[in-house]
């Protein structure tokens, strides 16, 4: 036993200075990242043939390419600005291949498949000027990434070491990029004059999609809190926590934090319900900790923004005079799409129609931020049939099993990440597909657990 401790502890810390060597290495030269993005990319691929997915090697790696995604983007290292997706979707497809998928997969094949007459439909009322096929490569490639990891992930058995694998492979790179980011602007003091979202902050990227990997970042760390049984690890990850969560929070971006927060919270509420008397006095003296620590990343943070967070969290602006569209001109996106549902309530307006429809009704270009109402105004009656399957196939699915810590964590991440920032990257439908695993404990592998049928 005291072995295996000392062989994941080594494997850990190896893996996590690697990961801060990359970090370093991407600051230091920046062109670099096209090479170890690509390398990764071979990587994994020539790792899952080899391996022919036996231990769920495809899973791995898209859980690595979806926390690297944004790292990349940002770094001018991914050649195409989809390939996090698209990888994504070859590493499963590959996975499926040696691996094979569920007979009770049918509810997602709907939902790949009711995507058609949205694209049918685009074909023909979309512009002429407009770029049909990169408005629906952009519009699709996060729901058909969602529906086929769902599909290889639904009902699917994987070892809890190798869940644990997966899960450290979606960590790792969201690490290096707040590595990175801490070199690339180690002092924000000067660079906040104003609560909007704070591009210094992120290296000039997206804070949106920075908080959103964040969020996640500092919730996978809190996990690890409490499955991890070793005092080394979980006292590298308390720092880790606060450095994550710190970065997350000077965004200025909040839909990623609040949501890093309710995934906490939503697994740590079924996470102590599973355990018995002694080990909840255990696990709630380490709440109340991490909650400490949160209070006091917070206060660091109220110092170092001049108090202008606070106002960001309480909807004011920086002289704290309370605005009156808490949702940043979100709503009014939403109320077009809703709009052009009523209006268009079979078939809706097309894939990708959404933003040329935005100009006509606002006089303005802006892509969707949110995923739902996206699905409503281009696809009509199919795509609330969609958001239907999205939602209730996991859920009766998890009242069956209730065996994954994670599952009501994963899924409110997906569905808050997609009302905030929609599908424009790969991290919520993947996340998503993680939830629909049934996690085998070879340790404790009762006789009467529900068979799964294939």
């Amino acid at each position: 036993m005291q072995l295996t401790i000392d062989q994941n502890r080594k494997e850990y810390f190896r893996l996590l200075l690697l990961h801060v060597a990359i970090a370093f290495a991407i600051y230091l030269y920046r062109p670099i990242s096209v090479l170890i993005s690509h390398g990764m990319l071979l990587f994994w691929l020539i790792y899952i043939l080899q391996k022919k997915n036996k231990n769920n090697e495809a899973l791995m790696a898209a859980a690595y390419v979806a926390g690297s995604e944004v790292y990349f983007r940002m770094t001018a290292g991914m050649i195409f600005y989809e390939t996090g997706k698209y990888m994504v979707v070859v590493y499963i497809l590959i996975g499926m291949f040696f691996k094979g998928t569920s007979s009770k997969t049918v509810p997602y094949w709907f939902f790949i498949l009711m995507m058609v007459p949205g694209i049918l439909v685009s074909a023909i009322n979309i512009s002429y000027g407009a770029e049909f096929r990169k408005l629906v490569a952009f519009n699709l490639s996060g729901p058909v990434c969602l529906g086929v990891v769902a599909i290889y992930c639904y009902y699917k058995k994987i070892k809890k070491a190798d869940f644990e694998k997966v899960i450290l492979m979606l960590l790792l790179p969201l690490i290096s990029n707040m590595i990175y980011l801490y070199l690339y602007t180690p002092s924000l003091k000067d660079s906040i004059i104003s609560v909007s979202a704070n591009y210094s902050a992120t290296g000039g990227y997206g804070p949106n999609q920075i908080s959103t990997i964040f969020g996640m970042g500092f919730f996978l760390i809190s996990t690890r809190l409490f499955l991890v049984r070793d005092k080394l690890i979980n006292l590298v990850d308390f720092v880790l926590l606060g450095l994550m969560a710190y970065r997350a929070i000077v965004t200025f971006s909040r839909g990623g934090v609040i949501t890093g927060v309710i995934c906490i919270s939503t697994f740590l509420l079924f996470f102590y319900y599973k355990q018995n008397a002694k080990t909840r006095s255990s696990i709630f003296r380490k709440i109340l900790f991490i909650a400490v620590a949160g209070v006091a990343v917070w206060s660091f943070t109220l110092v170092e923004t001049s108090g202008l967070i606070g106002n960001r969290y309480t909807n004011k602006d920086a002289s704290g005079k309370l605005k009156e569209d808490i949702t940043t001109g979100r709503s009014e996106l939403i109320e077009t799409e809703l709009h052009a549902f009523t209006s268009n309530p079979i078939l809706g307006i097309g894939i990708g129609k959404g933003k040329e429809y935005r100009e006509e009704q606002l006089g303005i270009i802006i892509a969707t931020h949110n995923e739902i109402s996206r699905m409503l105004s281009e696809q009509g009656i199919l795509g609330l049939i969609s958001l239907l399957i999205l939602i209730f196939v996991p859920v009766v699915f998890w009242f069956k099993f209730e065996n994954n810590y994670y599952f009501l964590a994963f899924l409110a991440f997906w569905f808050l990440t997609i009302n905030h920032s929609a599908m424009r990257i790969a991290l919520p439908a993947f996340v998503y597909g993680l939830a629909l695993l049934y996690i085998v404990d070879d340790k404790k592998d009762p006789v009467h657990r529900k068979r799964l049928a294939r």
